[in-house]
């Protein structure tokens, strides 16, 4: 039986048998192919389970249990099994996004905590999904949008070490110590030039500002105005050329910089040096190069909110299924999670394209895997998603 995108309507296969009169020999369709051998289930039930579980954040015990309400008889363990099996045919796929998204010349990079079993003693611990976002249409860029994940049981700086060890160009991403190995000018690899995000930087003014309980003309106001201001000319350039975009960031924004930076300084000088104030002024005056980097390159953005977007589905699901199985467990979330993410990135329905991908995959050539990349057969699938609500809602 298998299910069709977007539905819940069973479809049986039929296979017919004839019989010859003359010769009593009987023939039989042959059955349909099966993305995993000795499964049942087709190419659009297991595009089903995978994006109800990723993308619509539904547990699969609960997915068990609407199965059983349509009369299916599916048990948790045979779901688990079905993931698993689906994300090891589809991990080709997602390394081969993974090296699109590390040919480009900046990516995003961010990381969330996700709990795992399997820890010492078989306790749960906190494993780590990475992200690395290649989406240059803020800078007019026309190259397809990606995403890719990655998985570690830790938070070790190793993780992003062996990540990106043959990437080189501009990582765009928050103050974590364990990039700073990436930065070192003689690295192997390759030099990688740090970009900060101002949304970090502002986000430790909005907590404080939240427990002020909003009140205007605090300091955590005036500077969350000040850096407003910036953003308001982010948004009158999206979209244009570098050029472009570097001319008017040294005409408006920099000035606005420096105002901004003689302002900390003096708020700085005002407040107790161990007060959250001071501790919000300080990651930004450490950070300086890095916040201030994109106002002479206009690749650079002034956020990393490409990384924190594609990281909104995670944070959904980690509420819901509350942890991975395993470590391997983790490893088959990164596969599917970097589909999902590319899908979306491309205007393309999800399900309907692992359901695409996945009755193609098994016998699809490996040196052809490009063939599969969502912006190569979105025409094909993205036309139908668009004039759906889903496609607003996604």
């Amino acid at each position: 039986m298998d299910y069709e995108p977007g539905s819940f309507h069973v479809v049986r296969h039929v296979r017919p048998k004839l019989a010859c009169r003359g010769c009593q020999d009987i023939k039989q369709a042959a059955a349909p192919g099966r993305p995993i051998d000795r499964v049942m289930a087709g190419a659009g039930m297991l595009s089903h389970v995978l994006v109800s579980k990723y993308c619509d954040h539904t547990p699969l015990y609960r997915q068990a249990q609407i199965y059983a309400r349509a009369g299916l008889d599916l048990h948790r363990s045979t779901l688990t099994d079905w993931v698993a099996q689906a994300a090891h045919l589809l991990k080709p796929l997602a390394e081969a996004i993974g090296r699109y998204v590390l040919s480009a010349g900046k990516v995003h990079g961010d990381d969330t905590p996700i709990r795992a079993l399997g820890g010492k003693g078989g306790k749960v611990h906190t494993g780590r999904l990475w992200v690395y976002v290649r989406d240059d249409r803020p800078s007019g860029d026309e190259a397809p949008a990606a995403v890719w994940f990655q998985y570690s049981p830790d938070r070790k700086g190793e993780h992003p070490a062996k990540h990106l060890r043959k990437f080189s160009g501009v990582l765009q991403a928050d103050a974590f110590a364990g990039y700073n190995a990436l930065y070192a000018d003689d690295r192997e690899g390759g030099r990688i030039i740090e970009a900060g995000c101002w949304s970090h930087a502002r986000r430790k003014l909005w907590d404080i500002h939240v427990r002020q309980h909003k009140l205007p003309g605090t300091l955590a106001h005036q500077g969350l105005q000040r850096i407003g201001e910036l953003y308001k000319i982010e948004a009158e350039i999206q979209g244009r050329a570098p050029d472009a975009r570097r001319r008017v960031r040294r005409l408006k924004t920099a000035p606005l910089l420096k105002e901004l930076r003689e302002w900390m300084d003096a708020t700085l000088a005002q407040v107790s040096a161990k007060s959250p104030m001071a501790l919000a002024i300080g990651y930004s005056l450490s950070n300086w190069t890095a916040l201030t980097r994109f106002v002479d390159d206009g690749r650079i953005e002034a956020h990393n909110n490409a990384a924190e977007r594609a990281l909104r589905g995670v944070a959904l699901g980690r509420k819901n299924y509350l942890h991975l199985g395993s470590d391997i467990g983790g490893d088959s979330a990164a596969v599917i999670y970097t589909l999902i993410g590319s899908a979306k990135l491309n205007g393309i329905d999800p399900q309907r394209y692992l359901a695409h991908v996945l009755e193609r995959i098994a016998e699809h050539p490996i040196n052809r895997i490009d063939d599969l990349m969502p912006w190569v057969v979105a025409p094909q699938l993205r036309a139908a998603w668009q004039s759906t609500p889903l496609a607003e809602a996604a």
